[in-house]
């Protein structure tokens, strides 16, 4: 489990296709404190740390978590956002993340208001009526706030500091987003079905 306040940005250093795709990403996290099969969320991706080094350390990532993801955009030096997983008396300063990503959003516009970054998603259709204004959705392993919801599209804003703490400073119209929704959403709407 997560919270989706990252962490560290992290920067892919190899890919390897193997039976799966294999990443070595650098971090600035203390690698000694990592140990071998631990869970880091990788822009929302629960991976297994499957070797470490000073610096570094690598991840094993199967063909689905390609397929459903926005991993298959990763290139040597993309940066990534990172989270090390959920310790027991942590500070839960965003909401329960799981890792496990719903789907891919397109970013469809951004516009400067003030100091933040209002920007537009599309989600995929059969996520989008999990989506609700002021619910919680995590974009690449980001605990954020949606502002509206319209349709298939969502708002949301970006405050300095997450542009400057995350991947986000960077971001762009066309950009594949890692979406994962609302836990208590996904139940909600199920009990909803089964009334």
């Amino acid at each position: 489990m997560f919270t989706g306040i990252i962490t560290d940005i992290g920067t892919i250093l190899e890919l390897e296709q193997r039976g799966d795709l294999r990443a070595r990403i650098a971090t600035s996290y203390d690698t000694t404190t990592v140990d071998i099969g631990a869970s880091i969320a990788c822009n929302g991706v629960c991976l297994t740390a499957i070797a470490l080094g000073q610096g570094w350390f690598d991840v094993e990532i199967s063909a689905e978590s390609v397929a459903k993801t926005n991993i298959g955009t990763w290139a040597k030096g993309s940066r990534i956002n990172l989270e090390r997983a959920l310790k027991v008396g942590d500070e839960l300063g965003g909401h329960i993340v799981s890792g496990h990503v719903d789907g891919v959003a397109v970013i469809t516009a951004m516009a400067e208001e003030g100091d933040s970054t209002r920007v537009t998603l599309k989600a995929p259709k059969e996520l989008a009526r999990f989506i609700a204004p002021k619910g919680s959705v995590a974009l690449n392993g980001t605990s954020l706030t949606v502002n509206e919801v319209a349709g298939e599209s969502f708002g949301i804003n970006f405050i300095p500091h997450t542009k400057d703490a995350t991947t986000w400073g960077a971001a762009a119209v066309g950009d594949k987003i890692n979406l994962e929704i609302d836990t208590l959403a996904r139940y909600v709407a199920r009990l909803a079905e089964a009334s």
